[in-house]
């Protein structure tokens, strides 16, 4: 009787327990935005007037920067924008608007799949907080920019460029549609929609394979619209799962269905939502390793940039699921923002180049920004963290 009574009671305390850690995170979460905020100062010291921030080496005390056609350039306006929108800060919307002056003109950038990451999540943001009309004639632009690199007969938007008849796709370019759904919204010319869902389609029905894991590339036959080769170039192996572009796929299908209200890709987002939680290599913090099939494991690196784009959209995806899976993600996705926000994770001040996330990687088989900071890791870090704060602010609403 007195173990059933302990049960009982320990039961109970349950929703108090978690009441407790959701505080304790929120408070976390205040504090590393306002470490951010902090990061990006001192990283404005060390940029110079027409760069874009890109990585950090520690080892060398190197800071790397771009030029803004860089894949990464809106990620820096981006950052500051989020920051600025959590803490009002002249100084970081000032900065803001002063590279996204020097970005405005990828806007006619026809060589890059990438414009969605460049330009909404800089201009994206930049119109949804204070719209104008420049905002949305650059929006428009880089959408048609965009819009001109699909092909009808593969049905899917070319990434990177090749020669002979080679046609090249990612399973990253599911998060540069959102910046169509835009356009189309803004100027009801259903092009861009319709050209976002057919390479959300195509992308669907030949990027995942039965377990529901993503091919980082795919290459068609321009002529003929068939699957020619199914290979990786940032993975491990060709048949592995390569764990950023789990989460781009994560992230994608949760953005389709938020765009379009089709079930279908619900079903798509958390078939792959489902393969990453439920695989046996996802550590105990659900940080991944780079690579779900690295021959490393338990050695190989994480990468946190990948943690946080999986906490951001399963932040959002939660929304559109029963019950039990919202809890399921919601938990999940509250997990990999108190590992990453941890001092393993997170730069002391005037550290790390002013980049905010350490542990990123990029790509392994090149050797390149391995264990680094990576921009779009702050900026999905910082996204995530700003959901859980809104979603936490809903919730103190309604009690």
């Amino acid at each position: 009787m007195k173990k059933i009574l302990l049960l009982l009671m320990f039961i109970s305390a349950l929703p108090t327990m978690a009441q407790e850690k959701n505080e304790e995170l929120y408070i976390t979460a205040d504090q590393v935005l306002q470490r951010a905020s902090q990061q990006y100062k001192y990283m404005m010291t060390l940029l110079s007037d027409d760069r874009f921030p890109k990585t950090y080496h520690s080892e060398n005390d190197t800071f790397e920067t771009s030029d803004s056609g860089w894949w990464c350039s809106g990620f820096y306006p981006g950052v500051l924008l989020y920051l600025n929108e959590d803490h009002p800060d002249d100084e970081l919307k000032k900065e803001a608007d002063r590279v996204m002056t020097l970005l405005s003109k990828e806007q006619f950038n026809k060589g890059t799949h990438d414009l969605g990451f460049m330009m909404y999540c800089s201009f994206g943001n930049a119109e949804r907080l204070n719209p104008s009309e420049e905002y949305e004639e650059i929006l428009m632009n880089s959408a048609r920019s965009l819009a001109s690199r699909f092909n009808e007969t593969v049905g899917c938007i070319r990434s990177w460029d090749s020669r002979n008849d080679d046609f090249l796709v990612i399973i990253d370019n599911m998060m540069n549609l959102e910046l169509l759904f835009w356009a189309t919204e803004h100027s009801g010319d259903s092009t861009y929609y319709d050209i976002a869902v057919r390479h959300a389609d195509v992308t669907m029905e030949n990027h995942f394979r039965a377990d529901n894991s993503s091919y980082h590339v795919l290459n068609y036959d321009v002529n003929t619209g068939k699957v020619r080769e199914k290979k990786t170039a940032q993975g491990f192996a060709d048949a592995s799962a390569w764990a950023r572009g789990q989460a781009w796929g994560l992230y994608g299908y949760t953005v389709m269905y938020r765009a379009t209200g089709q079930q279908k890709y619900l079903d798509q987002a958390v078939k792959i939502a489902d393969f990453i939680l439920n695989h046996p290599d996802l550590p105990a913090d659900k940080v991944p390793y780079w690579d779900f099939d690295a021959p490393d494991i338990p050695d190989a690196l994480r990468d946190s940039s990948a943690g946080a784009i999986m906490a951001s959209a399963l932040l959002e995806l939660k929304d559109y699921v029963k019950k039990r899976k919202a809890k399921k993600y919601a938990a999940t996705a509250a997990e990999i923002l108190v590992t990453l926000t941890t001092g393993e994770y997170i730069a002391s001040p005037r550290t790390n180049g002013g980049f905010l996330l350490k542990h990123g990687v990029g790509h392994i088989p090149q050797n390149s920004e391995v264990d680094v900071p990576l921009t779009y890791g702050d900026y999905y870090l910082v996204e995530a963290l700003l959901r859980y704060k809104s979603d936490r602010a809903k919730t103190q609403s309604d009690r």
